[in-house]
């Protein structure tokens, strides 16, 4: 039974997960107060959807007109350090940055920890508005050089970063750190299909669950949420597997499902594409992925991405695919996401040492 269970849960795997952690393991490359720079709590607002986000601002000691990046987290309620899993990728990003010369912002989601705001009602267009808040607020900072600022995003995250590179002037460059570079219901297919064959199932499995995936899609479009949860028993007995039909778990995680597939977010994640918005971006960009990425194709994204920035006559483009790594940037062995947790390293000494050259050579 719970091999059916866990085939339901597979189909909305999208950009980030949430499994509960079973075991504490060691993280060395997180970082221990007292730390060599200033790390300073901050509040700013977005005055469009009347909150206030909190988060912190590190930045070097007794150096002004240093550069700034914005860091800018991946789909599902992150905090400012992005915790998933066990790991705190944003606050080993923002240490290694800031020790090299760089300011960093990262923060609470709305609705999140310290922010304001309802998370769940939220898009990925709303998530955006946040972003360009921080960049408003980092303007009226006086000991950093609001010249040199740029983002980097994380999975959902370089998707948002490339919406407002594109349309704001403000943004001196951009790291894409696993960004889609595809409509959000081809990227989901592909990595549906990625898990899947990473976790050892077959092409039947897979084409069973693309089945599945599309029965729930015509619920949602044919239900109000309401009537999912008072049709839930007709509509276990079309979905679900004879033994699972009547059990009340199962039951329980199809509702969730299908309520997770009729959230605004989804609905706009899943039609927006992101090319008109590459194609107008004029700032340096780093793209980047790796290898066994499950969740984010490399070599899909990191060619369209290249493909469409560089239409416009942008030429400042690199795209680099690393080996062995997956979508947090960790070396692994197969890319599944059920390898995230056990992995001690948080994120690849290579991947850190590269963004912040990428980001001090195109602000020196």
């Amino acid at each position: 039974m719970k091999r059916y269970f866990n085939f339901i849960f597979l189909i909305l795997l999208s950009v980030q997960l949430s499994f509960a952690q079973e075991t504490v393991l060691s993280r060395p490359q997180e970082p221990i107060k007292p730390y060599p720079y200033i790390s300073e709590d901050v509040v700013f607002s977005n005055e469009n959807a009347n909150i206030s986000l909190s988060g912190t601002l590190a930045y070097p000691k007794d150096v002004t007109n240093v550069p700034v990046v914005i860091l800018i987290s991946g789909s599902g309620p992150q905090d400012r350090n992005e915790e998933l899993l066990g790991h705190k990728p944003f606050l080993v990003l923002s240490d290694y940055l800031t020790k090299n010369g760089i300011a960093v912002l990262r923060y609470d989601e709305r609705g999140v920890g310290e922010s304001e705001g309802n998370f769940g009602i939220a898009t990925t267009l709303d998530f955006a508005s946040d972003v360009r808040s921080a960049i408003d607020y980092l303007k009226t900072r006086k000991d950093i050089n609001s010249s040199k600022m740029g983002l980097i995003g994380h999975s959902e995250g370089g998707l948002i970063s490339f919406m407002l590179a594109a349309e704001n002037d403000d943004v001196a460059f951009l790291v894409s750190m696993a960004g889609p570079g595809m409509r959000g219901d081809s990227l989901l297919q592909m990595q549906r299909k990625a898990v899947f064959k990473a976790n050892g199932a077959s092409d039947a499995a897979i084409e069973q669950n693309e089945i599945l995936l599309i029965k729930l899609q015509d619920i949602v479009v044919n239900y109000s949420t309401e009537d999912i949860v008072k049709n839930i028993d007709s509509i276990a007995k079309d979905i679900l597997p004879a033994p699972l039909c009547d059990n009340i778990d199962a039951k329980k995680g199809l509702v969730g499902q299908l309520m997770m597939l009729s959230a605004p977010w989804f609905s706009y994640f899943m039609t927006y594409d992101p090319t008109d918005a590459l194609k107008k971006i004029t700032c340096p960009v780093f793209a980047i992925n790796g290898e066994k990425d499950v969740q984010v194709d490399a070599i899909v994204n990191l060619q369209r991405i290249k493909l469409f920035v560089e239409s416009n006559g942008n030429k400042n483009v690199t795209t680099k695919l690393y080996p062995d790594l997956n979508h947090l940037f960790q070396h692994c062995t197969t890319g599944s996401p059920d390898e995230y947790s056990q992995i001690e390293e948080t994120i690849s000494p290579e991947v850190l040492k590269d963004i912040s050259d990428f980001i001090l050579t195109q602000t020196e």
